[in-house]
């Protein structure tokens, strides 16, 4: 395969996936500005840290609702709202459009530019709606791409990006909110803690998931645990690392060659199966998910550089 053909591929998947995660962290930022006491905590900036934008805004600005809607849905001029997220995996999509299948180009092509019709105002108003026909786009790809697509070497670039940039944004999330979701204690102490801790869960749409593994026992250490570490959950860390090794294993395959990308794959995988239940709390989750960012940046690095990425 072409390595022009493989980043296409590699990037329409971050794409598509980085339009999905914003859209549901947009989801969570409004369930948690809406509880008592928000505009002093400042939600959305929390929201602005998660997507890198917040310089945006400024470091004293109150960053409103209608602000975060304008930067990171319609904004033609951010590459990360939700806006040019759509437009970019589209136009990687066209570049390699006889890689796709039919139903692939569609799930890109059709509708595309809702979002160029849309104000701030209409936008707001239209909220749950946006986000939830980002949601579909994204599932509707996804859904695509697994009932159709051969599982070739660009089925394998496919996954990968989207994996990496979902690990990314899940440790992103968890890790901005971290300093506003800590209670004092190891249990979550009242309404407002716990609509909080279960609003990242519903964000990731891990509530009933998690239910099935705990039950009706909800603790940080615990959803940490979950969000981080459950093999079976498909938005936990874990889960995408685990596929990361496995896809740069079986392009290794295709190619006849390991790469620095694999043995790096391998290690996240090691280093984080290895944790125990409560260790990644007990020991620091800030610190624990800055290290585990550090590798997805570093992981991308060598992807790119491997199958020589433009």
């Amino acid at each position: 395969m072409l390595s022009r053909t493989a980043e296409n591929l590699f990037w329409m998947a971050r794409y598509m996936e980085r339009a999905e995660s914003t859209a549901r962290l947009l989801t969570m930022g409004q369930r948690m500005a809406i509880l008592p006491g928000a505009t002093m905590r400042d939600e959305w900036r929390s929201v602005a840290q998660v997507t890198d934008c917040e310089e945006v805004f400024g470091k004293d600005a109150v960053i409103r609702e209608a602000d975060v809607v304008e930067h990171l849905i319609l904004n033609p001029d951010n590459p990360s709202s939700i806006r040019s997220c759509l437009a970019m995996a589209r136009q990687n999509g066209k570049s390699v459009r006889t890689a796709l299948t039919q139903e692939m180009w569609e799930s890109l092509n059709e509708g595309w530019r809702k979002l160029e019709t849309y104000g701030v105002v209409e936008a707001r108003r239209d909220f749950a709606e946006l986000v939830d026909w980002v949601k579909n786009r994204a599932m509707m790809f996804r859904g695509a791409t697994e009932s159709g697509h051969l599982r070739n070497e660009g089925h394998d670039f496919l996954r990968t990006g989207g994996a990496l940039e979902r690990a990314q944004m899940t440790l992103r999330l968890l890790d901005v909110k971290y300093y506003v979701l800590l209670p004092e204690t190891e249990v979550i102490g009242g309404h407002r803690d716990h609509y909080q801790w279960t609003s990242v869960l519903h964000a990731l749409s891990g509530s009933r998931a998690y239910h099935h593994v705990y039950g009706g026992s909800y603790t940080p250490a615990q959803i940490t645990d979950f969000i981080m570490l459950n093999r079976q959950f498909p938005r936990s860390v874990l889960y995408c690392f685990d596929q990361l090794a496995y896809r740069l294993q079986r392009l290794a395959h295709w190619h006849g060659q390991r790469t620095p990308a694999n043995l790096r794959s391998e290690e996240m995988v090691e280093t984080l199966s290895g944790a125990d239940s409560g260790d990644i709390f007990r020991k620091g989750l800030h610190e624990t998910i800055q290290g585990k960012l550090a590798q997805c940046n570093a992981l991308g690095v060598e992807i790119a550089e491997a199958y020589h990425f433009g």
